[in-house]
């Protein structure tokens, strides 16, 4: 989904789908230098933050990439869904996690706020061998 007729939406869009190791070095044309990024596993401030978050991804995990679904705008800010797909480090197991993004544009047009959403629970740890026969032993005794 790279087009959309907010060009700061397309950018962002078109960076997240085309995102490349060497692409993090340049993350501040699309982000201030003061950017809040939060997801289920981090927090920052800041773009060297926000670049460490994406660097350690890229080391950690094998072919990571995003496909945007769906983006809604309006005025200075967006909220897109996507799918994150990777490979564990070592694995051959394809994994997908479904989620989203709302994103705040700064005067400039780059990403000043960006809060990631999904269920690390049901999308990560669930996966996992030991945590996850756990974790859905724990869903069902909860359900009703």
């Amino acid at each position: 989904m790279s087009s959309h007729s907010d060009p700061r939406v397309a950018a962002v869009i078109t960076l997240f789908e085309h995102l490349q190791p060497s692409d993090v070095a340049q993350m501040g044309q699309r982000y201030t230098e003061q950017a809040f990024f939060k997801d289920p596993f981090n927090e920052v401030r800041n773009l060297a933050g926000i670049q460490a978050i994406f660097a350690h991804m890229f080391e950690s995990l094998d072919a990571p990439r995003f496909v945007v679904l769906d983006a809604v705008t309006q005025q200075n800010q967006c909220f897109l869904t996507w799918d994150f797909h990777f490979k564990l480090k070592g694995q051959t197991q394809p994994r997908q996690i479904h989620g989203s993004s709302h994103l705040r544009f700064g005067v400039d047009g780059r990403v000043a706020y960006h809060r990631d959403y999904w269920d690390a629970a049901e999308e990560f740890y669930e996966k996992l061998p030991l945590v996850g026969g756990l974790l859905r032993l724990i869903k069902r005794r909860l359900k009703i």
